[in-house]
Order: C-alpha cells, then sequence, then structure tokens
C-alpha cells in the first residue's frame, strides 16, 4: 500500500524487498527503493503517502545513489552529483536524510584524471551500482582501445554506452526493447556531452515476445515520436559488443547477440548469477578472469558454439563471461 501510495504522491518508481541485505532475518521490516524526479520533494512525498494510508510515523529513508567508484579512475556521479574529488568513498555507504551529513573523507584535490559518466537512471537500469553493471564496464575498460565499433545489446540507461565512448570508442550503438530505456539513454547521452552521431540508439522489438506482446510496444512507441523500432543493421560489424540483460534472453539470443560481432570481436554477456554458471568458478577473484576448463556449464556451453579463449569474471554472486568470435575456416 505504501509503495503504491509513493507512486500517486511523486514517486517515478518502486521495487518492494521483504529483506534488505544488511538486516536481521528475523526482522519484520519491509523495504521500499524508490526512484524520484530531481524535482520532486521527497520529504513531502513520503510525509503525504504516509498520512494517505493512515501509517502512525513516518518511515525512515536515506539515499543510495551515491557516486560510485567502480574503479580507480572511473566514476559513476548521479546527475544532481558534484564530479568527485578524491573521496575516500565506499559504494555501500548511504546518506541518512534525519540524522547525519555527507561524509566523503578529508581529500580535497580534484580527481583530475578520472573518467566521470554523469548518469539519471530514471526508470531504465543501470545507475552503476549494481555488479553486472561494474563487471561490464571493467571489461570494456579493458577492450576499448580506441577506434573501435561498440554495440550495447540491451542498453537500458546507456551507461555502458558512454563509457565505451568516454574510454575512446569511435562511435557506441544502444538497442532495447523498452520505450522508456531508450529516452532514459537519449537524456543520459545529452548529459554527458555525446551527440547521436557518436552514439546511436534503436528500440527494437523483443525476439522473445509473443506477437500480442510486440503490438502493446508498438502502442507505447507512438508516444515517443523520435523513436522507430527497427532492427539493428550491418551483421559482423563491431568490434566489442556487451549483453548485460538476463539468463534466458542470453541462451534463447545467442547466436543472434554474436551475430553483430566481427569475426576475432570480443563478446561479453552478463546478467548471470555466478550459480548459473558453475561452483567450480566461485574462486575467480573480482575484477579478474579465469579461463574455463572442465565441465562446461549451460550458459558457457552455449555460447562456445560461436566463442573461443572464454573468460569468466565474478563479483558479489554475479558474473560476466567473454570470448573472441569464432573466425570461419575456409575450406581449401
Amino acid at each position: 500500500m505504501f509503495s503504491e501510495a509513493l507512486l500517486c504522491f511523486g514517486a517515478s518508481s518502486t521495487s518492494v524487498d521483504e529483506h534488505d541485505n544488511d538486516a536481521d532475518e528475523n526482522s519484520e521490516e519491509i523495504y521500499i527503493d524508490s526512484i524520484f524526479p530531481e524535482c520532486e520533494d521527497v520529504d513531502e512525498c513520503i510525509l503525504n503517502a504516509a498520512n494517505s494510508i493512515g501509517l502512525k510515523e513516518i518511515p525512515r529513508y536515506e539515499q543510495s545513489f551515491h557516486p560510485v567508484e567502480v574503479t580507480k579512475g572511473l566514476w559513476i556521479v548521479p546527475e544532481w552529483g558534484a564530479p568527485p574529488k578524491s573521496y575516500e568513498l565506499i559504494a555501500s555507504e548511504s546518506l541518512n536524510f534525519f540524522n547525519e551529513e555527507p561524509s566523503f573523507g578529508n581529500h580535497n584535490v580534484d580527481d583530475v584524471q578520472a573518467t566521470n559518466i554523469i548518469l539519471n537512471p530514471g526508470l531504465a537500469f543501470g545507475s552503476g551500482e549494481h555488479a553486472t553493471t561494474k563487471l561490464c564496464l571493467l571489461l570494456l575498460r579493458r577492450l576499448i582501445k580506441g577506434g573501435e565499433l561498440f554495440l550495447d545489446y540491451g542498453t537500458g540507461s546507456g551507461i555502458l554506452g558512454i563509457a565505451a565512448i568516454k574510454f575512446g570508442a569511435a562511435m557506441s550503438v544502444g538497442a532495447d526493447i523498452d520505450p522508456q530505456a531508450i529516452k532514459s539513454a537519449h537524456q543520459n547521452a545529452a548529459l554527458n556531452n555525446i551527440g547521436p552521431k557518436k552514439m546511436k540508439l534503436h528500440l527494437v522489438p523483443d525476439r522473445t515476445f509473443t506477437a500480442s506482446m510486440n503490438e502493446r510496444v508498438d502502442g507505447v512507441v507512438e508516444d515517443l515520436s523520435s523513436h522507430k523500432i527497427r532492427g539493428i543493421s550491418q551483421t559482423e560489424k563491431y568490434d566489442v559488443v556487451i549483453a548485460n540483460i538476463l539468463l534466458n534472453p542470453l541462451l534463447q539470443l545467442a547466436d543472434h547477440i554474436v551475430s553483430y560481432a566481427k569475426p576475432g570481436a570480443v563478446v561479453g554477456i552478463s546478467g548471470i548469477l555466478s550459480e548459473q554458471v558453475s561452483s567450480l568458478l566461485r574462486s575467480v577473484k573480482i575484477g579478474t578472469y579465469s579461463k574455463v576448463r572442465g565441465e562446461l556449464p549451460h550458459i558457457i556451453n552455449r555460447y562456445s558454439e560461436f566463442l573461443e579463449d572464454i573468460l569468466v569474471s565474478e563479483m558479489d554472486d554475479w558474473t560476466c563471461v567473454s570470448g573472441k568470435k569464432k573466425r570461419v575456416k575456409e575450406d581449401h
């Protein structure tokens, strides 16, 4: 009820979790994550929502989207925040609106060498806090040397496409089935002074949808006249392809995802829980890569048909799998 009330009084989106990761498992508290427009008075929204359903006390809340240091020299900065100085800032640290003032350490020197990605996630996935996004950013940073063409398959907030350009890619292309994601990615590209010639965005039909579901998506697009449903042109064009989506679409669309990569190009896939890969990979350290040996779990077995030199990285129980697209051997 409170989640619905928040939406009525100004929240853009809400999600409910009965158990917070840091909470006592026996606690009866329910946690709600909400996104608000920058102009919204959050205090007033929460007060009105609580009063509307007769809550006896106002729920305690805290801000969770701070500048995130993905790795040294790479920051995700919310639109409403300042580019970071050399903060002693932990990404999971939170600001309590009721009791605390923000504390970012004692450093005053600007991190002038940092790559800062300015972001307002809106309703789209990809704030930079999730482990799968971080893993993909680390992979991108390792792969982009300058001048590459990059495809972000399931672009969400556009964070990976923006990062690719800032790392030196010649152009990035983002595709998504969600009109809200395309709108969010356009806005975030503008926040980073990246124009449409450098970062192209496509609303595409969902190949896993039924026909009726695609018709519903088409109806939504009519309200977004600048976006048209269309496929991504030219296969075997991209130097790097990353799909940070979900396990089932990754399995169903493997050949389609890989088809856009040049022979020898790197394809990365994420959105995969470590347990969905294999327990034998649990020893892989954060941000490092390990060649896959032994029995192949389903997702790797599926992509080994198209990729070679497969590597796996893991962070916070999530996994990123990458490999080079196999070259077609000519018969002599």
